[in-house]
């Protein structure tokens, strides 16, 4: 196999599953409570960051979608008791967590927190010595961002009310505007999973590890086990006391500390190492325990593997060449080898997709998906080109966003990585270093600044929780039209639930002031000072793609081979350095166990790993809701 890697799947009560299948449609008024729902929700993670509790869409897993799952399943188990008729079908608590996890990440810390501080910060931190407003303003439509500083003072300051009628003026466009853009990105998308559904869920029946968790929250007996409780209790009680720690600094803590490795080493080249931390997170080894096996070794592999590419770029000189080692140059080649792989492997099914969508056959979801993916491609360029960006550019800006995100939910059904950041790769940094910035002209580079909004890192995407949403629909055995049809639900009311919440915070409270300085900081030195192509980051990509094609190859020759693509494609981003020492140790215990004890006795320990994540997020949310509730930051399991 190109990409694939056997997975070793379980049933924790293997006599439910017969009865479990047994499962009636959607029904429409729970479709209607995840609705009811998203605002609640949307609230929770913009308030995170406006009061500092950690940031659940950092995540692969949202920390916030499993504490509210864990709610309505225990709310369940009472009305199932008392009234069954209106109890939530297993299918329909997994489209509740669907439509939750999706509505997260349209309001998460990647996506709308970026958009709703960038399109304000551009004009309230302008300055006569940063000369913002005579560099690139004039490129910046008022439809898209706001730079009148005076206006924003009281959107900054607080102590007001959004609900005044020169508030909802001021923003009504830029709401509507990045509004629809964020429907039509997240709706393109899914129309890139429909079209990809059959390929990735059922013919190369990928493992998806990521989903194992909310699954088996949703089936009979889950609770019942006892080593899920042992998970539970030694992972909430670790947060329990460090967070009793945080509040009285008298009382001992429990670990969660970071240590750097970097200090021991003080001598060249082996000082070149870099911040190499090391910390334990138990819901991070719960999580890689699901991870297939060669494929979290690649994992922690890979990420050594870039240290000692940094240590021997030292010992050969190789460090004084700018950018060295290319770390996302490298990485986005191998992105586009990937993804040139899963579709060369998937050629088959796209064939069979392009002659049904050309025909109207049944399945008619195949046409529906294509023209809608075609239509989505096209008002996405015209969005941008009517902000004032090049054709041309446009066209590459959307083609490359595409192509990272549909990657990251390849990644996420191979690998299920506890997090997957990818951040330095997006278009707004990629085209100036390939085209160089004197061609694309300070209209575009100023725009970039935008861009920037959607492409700051891709830890928090929504596409692969939508293809997730899927295959849970398969999983438990229920029509995917009504999943279907609630994400797009999702997808057109999140963006502007988010916009309500975020703008009434900050008219109450003051809104918040991070990522924005350093992107439009980066944005005059463009201008100021325009680089020329660098030559040495596009042959880095392509060393990248002819990388993961050799790893690909070796991997079809030598069976044993532990190696795949998709781990070296993240193993080199940021947010690796706080995970990878968490899959180190679940890859020794999962090895350990499987090599000395078998299969059976994997199985019997994956619901203590299970609860080792649960009760992080149980107990970490718990305290994240009275630092919401006190408006001052508070203990928090995760940054």
């Amino acid at each position: 196999m190109f990409l694939g890697a056997k997975h070793i799947s379980f049933q924790l009560n293997p006599s439910q599953s017969g009865n479990e299948k047994q499962q009636t449609d959607i029904r429409w008024p729970v479709i209607w409570l995840g609705i009811a729902l998203i605002p609640l929700n949307n609230y929770w993670v913009f308030a995170s960051l406006r009061w500092d509790q950690g940031f659940p869409t950092t995540m692969s897993l949202f920390f916030n979608v499993i504490f509210t799952l864990s709610v309505l399943v225990a709310l369940n188990l009472v009305i199932t008791r008392f009234s069954p008729s209106y109890a939530l079908t297993r299918g329909e608590l997994l489209l509740l967590y669907t439509m939750l996890s999706v509505a997260s990440a349209i309001c998460g810390h990647d996506l709308f927190e970026v958009i709703v501080t960038n399109i304000a910060t551009v004009g309230w931190l302008a300055s006569e010595e940063n000369e913002w407003a005579v560099l690139f303003h004039q490129y910046l439509p008022d439809w898209l961002a706001l730079t009148d500083k005076h206006r924003l003072t009281v959107y900054f300051t607080g102590e007001s009310s959004l609900y005044l009628p020169q508030h909802l003026k001021f923003w009504w466009r830029p709401v509507l505007a990045w509004s629809g853009f964020i429907v039509l990105l997240l709706f393109t998308a899914f129309c890139i999973n429909l079209i990809l559904r059959r390929q990735w869920i059922e013919n190369e029946r990928l493992s998806y590890p990521i989903i194992e968790l909310p699954y088996r929250m949703t089936s009979s007996g889950f609770f019942q086990n006892r080593w899920l409780w042992i998970g539970i209790i030694l992972a909430g009680g670790m947060d329990f006391v460090n967070g009793l720690h945080f509040l009285y600094p008298s009382l001992p803590g429990f670990g969660g500390e970071f240590y750097d490795l970097h200090p021991l080493f003080t001598t060249k080249p082996w000082n070149a190492i870099g911040w190499t931390p090391v910390v334990i997170f138990p819901f991070a080894i719960g999580l890689a325990y699901f991870m297939p096996l060669d494929l979290s070794f690649t994992f922690w592999f890979f990420y050594l593997f870039w240290k000692f590419e940094m240590i021997l770029g030292n010992m050969l000189g190789l460090h004084y060449i700018a950018g060295f080692p290319f770390i996302f140059e490298q990485s986005f080649g191998v992105c586009v080898g990937v993804l040139l792989m899963a579709l060369w492997r998937g050629r088959g099914h796209l064939h069979d997709v392009v002659v049904l969508a050309w025909q109207g056959q049944r399945p008619s979801t195949y046409r529906l998906a294509t023209l809608g993916l075609i239509a989505g491609l096209c008002l996405l360029v015209g969005f941008w080109r009517a902000a004032g960006m090049s054709l041309w550019v446009a066209v590459l800006t959307i083609a490359i966003h595409l192509t990272i995100i549909t990657v990251i939910t390849r990644i996420r059904a191979e690998l299920g990585p506890p997090i997957h950041d990818l951040r330095s790769m997006g278009p707004d940094v990629l085209l100036p270093k390939i085209f160089g910035m004197r061609t694309l002209g300070a209209r575009n580079l100023s725009l970039f600044s935008l861009v920037f909004c959607f492409n700051r890192a891709y830890r928090g995407n929504a596409m692969p929780h939508q293809l997730e949403g899927l295959k849970l629909a398969e999983r438990s055995d229920v029509s995917s039209r009504r999943f279907s049809i609630a994400i797009i639900l999702t997808i057109f009311i999140s963006p502007l639930v988010a916009f309500w919440v975020a703008l009434h915070i900050g008219y109450q409270s003051g809104a918040v002031e991070v990522w924005s300085g350093s992107v439009f900081n980066r944005t005059q030195s463009w201008l100021n000072n325009p680089m020329p192509v660098d030559l040495a980051a596009i042959v880095t990509m392509l060393v990248g793609l002819v990388f993961s094609f050799l790893i690909a190859l070796v991997r079809l020759r030598f069976v044993w081979w532990p190696l795949y693509p998709v781990g070296y494609a993240i193993s080199g981003t940021w947010a690796v350095n706080f995970f990878w020492f968490s899959v180190l140790i679940s890859y020794f215990i999962k090895l350990v166990i499987l090599r000395f004890s078998g299969l059976k006795a994997y199985r019997r320990a994956a619901p203590f790993f299970l609860g080792l994540v649960l009760g992080e997020f149980l107990v970490g949310s718990l305290w994240g809701f009275v630092g919401i509730c006190r408006q001052k930051p508070m203990y928090r399991f995760i940054w």
